[in-house]
């Protein structure tokens, strides 16, 4: 993908606001835990010291990677001294390795798309000068741990535009292990991805999206595979699995969705689909060329235009993750 940066550093201040207003914003909060008795009955801080702000766990990861990340980007700006404070006051010795316990203790917890942005936030803080990404490594550890204990029993992907779905999450565990350099991680991840995926023809697009989508799991799927593939291959199996793109259509993965009503927690997801099918259609098209790359492109602008508008609603339903979206889609995360 293009390596430009997209984000200017106002529209940057936006979204860092949106990351802050979260991080240490306890309530109103969705644990997410399982309570087996009384003792489990704890406000959010106590069960995650580091990540208890921006309504439920993975929110909170995501928060954290997005303010990472535009530290990083703009490490002179206005706002970035406060943003490093808020930082360093959350990530503790202390905070991160009750973390790394609680993932160790409770294998599922947070399984695979809070893994995800987990590691992805492992990604970013490697890049960032500083004791963090040491600080964060348990938590990577207990992670992948996690993971290659459950990828090789898990004998059917998930195919759904939420939490669950599982492209998603084996594209950024795969970027994680390139990066790392975990080569067995990569290659059970590979593996997976193909048996799954590599066999999928006739994709039915014109099934999405469901109401409350944040993901095309087509999309998610083809982005995954062209991580995976030679870029002679991928082109092939794109073609097999959306056979029509070639004319310019595919379903209704092409045209932006409507959001009837910004407030409601599962309605605003849409928004979140437009910007994650933006992302997705730039990276499948970084592995094309010709007609397939022209129509993904200008779609994938037609998704951003209309994602964009409503990432700043004023309710705490959307604004609490929709900022990190858009920092994935804006700052090309490749």
């Amino acid at each position: 993908m293009n390596s430009e940066i997209r984000l200017t550093e106002e529209q940057a201040e936006n979204f860092i606001r949106l990351a802050l207003d979260g991080l240490e914003r306890e309530f109103p909060n969705k644990p997410g835990v399982m309570m087996n008795g009384l003792e489990d009955v704890k406000r959010p801080r106590d069960l995650y010291p580091v990540f208890y702000g921006h309504f439920d766990w993975h929110s909170s990861v995501h928060g954290h990677w997005a303010a990472v990340r535009l530290l990083r980007l703009f490490p002179q700006a206005d706002w970035a001294d406060e943003t490093r404070l808020a930082l360093s006051r959350k990530f503790t010795e202390e905070g991160l390795a009750a973390e790394a316990e609680n993932l160790r203790r409770n294998p599922s917890f947070e399984r695979m798309y809070g893994w995800a942005w987990a590691l992805r936030l492992g990604m970013e803080l490697r890049q960032i000068e500083g004791e963090w990404a040491k600080l964060y490594a348990p938590i990577e550890g207990a992670i992948v741990e996690n993971a290659k204990q459950y990828l090789p029993k898990l004998d059917w992907p998930v195919r759904c535009g939420f939490h669950p779905e599982s492209s998603f999450p084996l594209g950024q565990m795969l970027d994680w292990a390139r990066a790392t350099g975990d080569t067995e991680f990569e290659a059970l991840i590979i593996v997976k991805a193909i048996k799954f995926y590599g066999e999928d023809e006739n994709y039915p697009a014109a099934y999405e999206p469901s109401g409350n989508d944040f993901f095309s799991a087509g999309l998610n799927e083809a982005d995954l595979m062209r991580r995976v593939l030679s870029k002679d291959k991928f082109q092939s199996w794109l073609q097999v699995f959306l056979p029509d793109l070639k004319d310019g259509k595919a379903g209704n993965l092409l045209d932006p969705v409507t959001v009837s009503d910004l407030e409601d927690g599962q309605l605003v997801h849409l928004v979140g689909l437009n910007l994650s099918r933006a992302w997705s259609m730039r990276g499948i098209a970084s592995a094309l060329k010709g007609s397939e790359k022209i129509c993904l492109l200008d779609s994938a602008k037609r998704h951003q235009e209309a994602g964009l508008k409503q990432v700043s609603s004023g309710s705490y339903e959307g604004e609490h993750w929709l900022g990190t979206f858009a920092v994935y889609l804006m700052t090309e995360v490749d």
